[in-house]
């Protein structure tokens, strides 16, 4: 179909009758809707990666909403493609910092309205053959793009339509009237500016954002709770509680706002470095008042042991001739920082000596990987818990963008030095970095490195190029880190190269700007070191994360890491890196498209069920719940996809065994059925068959009727194809092939006259209650994971299923072999489509080379098997579907598993079915048809750019 039929279409959809077929090019009314992550921020993002040039006019814009297509823009540059941006100095809302921003984008022309008044909002692009703008109330503002109500409207024109001709007609008069911008005019425009007073939050408050009314400072949302929660904890007899807060969301507060409540006579304070000590005692003091003398430190440089408030480092506080000069109950209350270190001798040695009425622990990270329990430490009571999703949506912390970019030629962990520290990759990493920026342009920067050669060369090369640095690592003594660090907050320094010492316990709220030059080592470090910049402090409004992303191995972690998400399911994370809308607030995550590829690659390549990886999920789960873990804890808590974990043996169970955590046993036989059920049913896709076993748990046998009505009362289809595919199923009559061979043994029912009775396996199986115990917990866990599938319709968009998985959601009598379908099958009005998008170029599976590919949103383009003709049986079905369903299935390659995304049903277009002869690899030629499918709902533009790689 050609654009202007697109045009056509979208327009006659739009303006005249929206029940007909549309087109990629359909108006669009946007706004911006947090709640189900549609921002009008991805319509512009798509529009920009898919135009031929652009021209943005609007008032205001800002840094943070600028950083939201930085990443884009040099995707276009790096394909040649250069923009607009027509702005203004209205009601002096652009400050300089934005000015200079827009500099450092090398493929985007800038110019200033001289006009009065000047408030327009509208984005024009220039496609192939069309146009495309954007109108409405938006600004070029983080705000706009996602938070604030707005109304936008995207349209497309053809090139000589009239109101394209008089937007780029009156574009074009301005344009030629605007001043360019140049640093001349910025400095000029600098002198003259006058800030515009900021509206500050007061409801949400942090260490560095706190009111102060009377002396008395207000917990925020989440200290009101936590303090609450450890009031009740207290209440309940409980000597000990456990915090686990993200960085930045005002622990010390919290710690002072209890002590506070409890009123102790005497309370000590526990840190891991002696530079948190006296910002601790000062935010103290700022609570609870009292005199100068109630406040003392005990360190390598004093001893005020005497104190009413006393604060130690655990350095100190351990040594024997300190520890005795107090008596064991000397202490009501005792809080240990950052606590996941208390695993050490010298931690455990002061805990073992004190008696405290109440310990409290903080941590922003309670997993280890040192087997210790923190959980147990505090007999498991978890007082509040806040992560870093969780505190950006409360406004706790500093709102950030992150960049992953492209590392600088090949970088790997490999790499040797000379290659990593050399002059060309310095400029390289600087020229990114001052691109991607940070707020106000004043970088106060920490850089974390791989290793401490790498850090220093670094440090030397950034100086040579006039930026201004410093290197830090575990070599340097206390006082030289604090040294560096004022040098940096005085900004007599711009960045500090390091390795390992800032990942945790250090505070610098200055700090605007974190790259990391690093293999991404765990998701905890990640976070860890992304947090070093995430407390709030008024000489910033957000944090720049620079990642440089070379061809680590490790790469998967990083959408692990951002989304939260460490199920170590691969479709998570491959939807977590083309589609970044669950990041909060006016955070932004932008990955520049080669990296984004990296990414990809690895999360192709990674082993996600490694037994050291699992052995640590399991043990780290076990600690927080006090008991060895099953697949609904698993679940429950997050932590991994419990299919990956029960499919790595033939059961969990085995899983157990390897562990030595079983608590019971069960035979071969009662395994072999726990497999079945773990490969084909936990996985939930359906729920008839785990509410039939969940009814014969209970009742050896029921009716078909009783089954009827259990479906019914569930709200579930229960016509007889569905019911006897769920029982065909449970009996493994479906199975056919190694399948059948493999569950041989595992049948679970048999099902005569109107009645379904449990197998005599299964029957005597359940006399064992630990295997009862196990098949109650898979079916639990595949009960909850059904909530993922919709229960209307046997097929879920966007989903991904095996083949037999979709011939048996279909109600196919029987399993086919996946070789034998191929591309497709059909039977009894329904006919499967499997495509695979990059067959790559020695693909093994057919004997030509086959161009199957999605056109757009809507239409996909499909070969048949060969040899085929206008006149064989399935082609007559592609001409006349009326009695067919036709349902389409794609996976972006074979790197990707045996699994398909589910694109929803399609209808052929009939006028593009025809025959065509095709080159085999054996240099002959073979008849094949091609045909275009329209789907009948469009495909996720972002799903779309995922599927079909838009470089």
């Amino acid at each position: 179909m050609t654009d202007i039929e697109l045009v056509k279409k979208a327009l006659y959809k739009g303006f005249i009758d929206k029940s007909i077929e549309g087109s990629k090019l359909d108006p669009k009314f946007i706004v911006n809707q947090p709640e189900k992550k549609d921002f009008f921020l991805n319509v512009l993002q798509e529009e920009i990666d898919e135009c031929r040039t652009f021209t943005f006019s609007v008032a205001f814009v800002t840094q943070d909403g600028l950083n939201a297509l930085k990443s884009h823009f040099s995707d276009l540059a790096d394909r040649g493609i250069e923009g607009r941006l027509l702005t203004s100095t209205y009601l002096g809302f652009n400050d300089p910092y934005v000015f200079y921003s827009l500099l450092e984008i090398p493929n985007l022309e800038v110019r200033i309205s001289q006009k009065n008044g000047f408030h327009s909002k509208g984005y024009l692009f220039e496609h192939e053959d069309y146009q495309s703008f954007v109108i409405g109330s938006s600004n070029l503002t983080m705000n706009a793009l996602k938070l604030n109500y707005e109304w936008n409207i995207l349209l497309t024109t053809r090139d000589h339509g009239e109101i394209i001709s008089d937007i780029r007609k009156h574009l074009e008069e301005e344009w030629v009237q605007a001043v360019p911008l140049t640093k001349q005019w910025i400095a000029s425009y600098e002198q003259e500016y006058k800030p515009r007073p900021k509206v500050e939050s007061v409801s949400l408050l942090t260490e560095t954002d706190v009111m102060e009314k009377k002396s008395y400072i207000y917990p925020n949302k989440m200290q009101k709770l936590a303090l609450e929660n450890l009031k009740e904890l207290r209440e309940s007899g409980a000597k000990k509680g456990l915090i686990i807060s993200a960085t930045g969301t005002g622990k010390t507060y919290l710690a002072g706002l209890d002590v506070a409540q409890v009123k102790p006579k005497h309370m000590l304070f526990i840190v891991h470095r002696e530079q948190i000590l006296n910002k601790a005692k000062e935010s103290f003091q700022r609570i609870l008042g009292g005199p100068d003398s109630d406040y003392g430190v005990l360190s390598g440089t004093s001893k005020e042991l005497q104190a009413k408030y006393l604060f130690a480092t655990i350095q100190s506080i351990s040594r024997d001739k300190n520890l005795q000069q107090f008596s064991r109950e000397a202490f009501d209350y005792v809080l240990i920082d950052e606590v996941h270190k208390a695993g050490a001798d010298s931690y455990l040695k002061v805990l073992d000596y004190f008696a405290p009425k109440f310990l409290l622990g903080m941590t922003a990270t309670p997993e280890r990987t040192d087997n210790f329990n923190i959980y147990e430490l505090f007999d498991y009571n978890i007082a509040y818990e806040i992560r870093l999703q969780e505190a950006l949506e409360e406004d706790l912390l500093c709102p950030f963008h992150y960049f992953g970019v492209t590392d600088y030629e090949t970088i790997t962990e490999s790499t040797e030095l000379k290659y990593l520290a050399n002059t060309e990759r310095a400029r390289f990493l600087l020229k990114k970095i001052n691109y991607y920026g940070c707020s106000r342009n004043d970088p106060k920067a920490l850089v974390f490195c791989s290793r401490k050669e790498e850090a220093q060369k670094l440090c030397q090369l950034f100086n040579e190029q006039d930026a201004k640095s410093a290197y830090l690592t575990g070599d340097h003594s206390i006082e030289e880190r604090e040294r560096v660090v004022e040098q940096l907050e005085n900004g007599e320094i711009q960045y500090i190269f390091t390795v390992d010492i800032f990942n945790e316990g250090i505070d610098i709220p200055k700090i605007n700007q974190v790259i990391m030059l690093r293999n991404t080592q765990s998701s905890i470090i990640f976070i860890q070191q992304l947090g070093r910049g995430l407390r709030k402090d008024p000489s910033k409004d957000f944090v720049t994360i620079i990642d440089f992303i070379g061809n680590y191995q490790n790469n998967y972690m990083i959408p692990m890491a951002l989304s939260g998400d460490i199920t170590r399911n691969k479709n998570n994370l491959r939807k977590d890196t083309f589609d970044t809308t669950y990041i909060t607030g006016p955070s932004s995550v932008n990955f520049e498209i080669i990296a984004k590829e990296r990414i990809y690659q690895s999360i192709d390549a990674v082993k996600l069920d490694d037994v050291k990886s699992l052995r640590e999920i399991f043990k780290n789960l076990k600690n927080r719940i006090n008991r060895v873990p099953y697949l609904k804890d698993f679940l429950e808590h997050g932590v991994v996809d419990p299919s990956i974990i029960a499919t790595k043996y033939c059961s969990y169970y085995d899983f157990l065994v390897k562990m030595n955590e079983n608590e019971g046993t069960i035979t071969p036989e009662e395994n072999k059925q726990l497999m079945f059920m773990s490969r084909e049913l936990l996985p939930g896709m359906r729920r008839h068959e785990l509410i039939l076993l969940k009814a014969l748990l209970n009742k050896p046998v029921i009716t078909t009727t009783d089954f009827q009505e259990l479906l019914l009362d569930e709200g579930l289809n229960s016509d007889t194809p569905t019911i006897l595919s769920a029982l065909r199923t449970l009996s493994l009559e479906f199975y056919t092939g190694s399948s059948r061979k493999n569950y041989s043994g595992a049948e679970l029912i048999s099902y005569h006259d109107k009645k379904i009775f449990r197998s005599t396996a299964f029957e005597r199986a359940l006399k064992n209650s630990y295997y009862a115990f196990l098949i109650n917990d898979l079916l639990g866990a595949a009960l909850i994971k059904n909530a993922e599938y919709e229960t209307e319709q046997p097929l879920t968009l966007y989903r991904k299923y095996r083949r037999r998985d979709v011939l048996r959601l279909l109600n196919w009598q029987e399993q086919m072999v996946d070789q034998n379908i191929g591309g497709y099958t059909y039977k009894d009005g329904k006919f499967v489509i499997f495509m695979t998008l990059e067959k790559g170029e020695n693909f093994k599976g057919a004997r030509m080379a086959y161009e199957d590919t999605i056109i757009d949103p809507q239409h996909i383009l499909y070969y048949t098997k060969s040899p085929r003709t206008i006149n064989s049986p399935e082609v007559k079905i592609l001409l006349e579907p009326a009695d067919w369903e036709i349902y389409m299935f794609i996976k972006k390659s074979d790197d990707e598993g045996t699994d398909f995304y589910f694109m929803g049903t399609v209808n052929p277009i009939r006028e593009t079915i025809h025959e065509l002869m095709k080159p085999t690899q054996d240099g002959t030629k073979r008849s094949v048809v091609e045909a275009e499918f329209l789907l009948e709902h469009p495909l996720d533009s972002k799903f779309y750019r995922y599927l079909i790689g838009i470089q």
